[in-house]
């Protein structure tokens, strides 16, 4: 079956948290793609509509089945149904598992250049940030952990939670079982919950994917918590569907009471047969826009080869957001991305949000037609030499 990714719809202007802008700008900020979500979904949601009933949902084995069966064909990894949990959404689950396994004042690991939301989630619950800074490489343009750094701040008697992102956003790095396991046993070791965000997880440009947090051993999963979501895999983050993995009896009850004391934990009447529909025929779509994907990255990356040499790729196999090295432009990517803003009407993210040496970066996300994409690049080559120029 074909899919179209190259229809670009800007309907979802006045309402869509990325389109809500001038009628000149271009945003390829915001982690929301610009396709049609796979048809299958779309189809199982006017079957859902059309019934008119829309009373209290329940979450039924059915739901909880696809999610293992999912990462069992996408990833070799099945969970165990009964690991699981529904939540309305990672970022809603991570801030309830921060307030629930976590006291004020306590210190969260993070690992920046990261996801700003989760400096939300620490710092609205009232503790506090601590990073385990990424080690760039200026000459391989990689990331990688200081493992030294990590297990002295982990250490730390005041460190209770670490948040990975895995993979990593906005980097695009995909952690292996190797990283994964000694990551896990140094929380172990000091008593230190883990929490890992997943949500990018079917979202891998290489061939054999990424790994799944609960796919290690047995043995290092006891503090573990997982958050797994069609949301991005699927553009469908309105729909506010999520599940939590938690191995651990003890620990999975405390993450439920959380969930369920806040009001997090019961569906909306899309949430569960959109899920069930991505999850169990989604399949296809999902390989098709990852053939998309690399052929969008292989036109970003030829063109600023071509016209752009200043900008370097930060190589990451995951996401559909580019991360790159603007130092040899300048030093200050806010103001870089201000101006470009202003000079072209292109809308890109400024990687100082993400903390650690962001101010050096820019994120593009170049999940959109290829008309979009070769707009956005023409903008971006203009104010670059503007930039310059002033």
């Amino acid at each position: 079956m074909s899919y179209d990714f190259e229809t670009l719809n800007k309907k979802r202007a006045g309402n869509s948290a990325k389109w809500d802008v001038k009628a000149n700008e271009l945003p390829m900020t915001i982690a929301d793609m610009d396709f049609k979500t796979a048809p299958e979904i779309i189809e199982a949601l006017q079957t859902k509509i059309a019934m008119g009933l829309f009373g209290y949902e329940e979450v039924p084995k059915e739901y909880f089945k696809a999610v293992a069966d999912w990462y069992e064909t996408e990833h070799n990894v099945r969970p165990k149904e009964d690991w699981m949990i529904f939540a309305t959404g990672v970022v809603p689950a991570l801030s309830s598992a921060v307030r629930r396994l976590t006291s004020l004042g306590d210190n969260i690991l993070v690992q920046a250049p990261v996801y700003n939301i989760f400096y939300n989630s620490i710092v609205n619950s009232g503790r506090h940030v601590v990073s385990n800074d990424l080690i760039y490489d200026v000459k391989t343009h990689q990331y990688s952990i200081d493992f030294a750094d990590l297990e002295e701040k982990l250490s730390d008697p005041l460190t209770n939670m670490m948040i990975l992102c895995n993979p990593h956003n906005p980097v695009g790095k995909i952690w292996n079982v190797a990283e994964l396991t000694k990551i896990a046993s140094l929380c172990q070791k000091y008593d230190v919950k883990l929490f890992s965000d997943e949500i990018h997880g079917d979202l891998t440009l290489n061939e054999t994917g990424y790994n799944p947090i609960f796919g290690l051993d047995t043995k290092y999963l006891s503090n573990v918590v997982v958050a797994v979501s069609p949301s991005k895999t699927f553009n469908v983050a309105a729909m506010h569907a999520a599940t939590v993995i938690v191995p651990n009896a003890n620990l999975r009850g405390q993450v439920s009471r959380g969930l369920n004391s806040e009001e997090l934990a019961e569906p909306n009447f899309v949430a569960i047969p959109g899920t069930i529909a991505a999850y169990t025929k989604g399949h296809q779509w999902l390989q098709a826009l990852k053939t998309k994907l690399r052929d969008n990255r292989q036109l970003v990356l030829d063109f600023l080869e071509q016209n752009i040499p200043e900008i370097k790729w930060v190589q990451g196999e995951a996401t559909y957001l580019l991360w790159f090295d603007v130092a040899e432009i300048t030093d200050d990517a806010t103001e870089l991305a201000e101006f470009i803003r202003k000079d072209s009407g292109l809308i890109v993210t400024p990687g100082s949000v993400y903390g650690g040496d962001g101010r050096h970066f820019i994120r593009m996300n170049i999940a959109s037609p290829t008309e979009m994409i070769q707009d956005g690049l023409n903008r971006l080559q203009k104010s670059v030499r503007d930039y310059q120029n002033k």
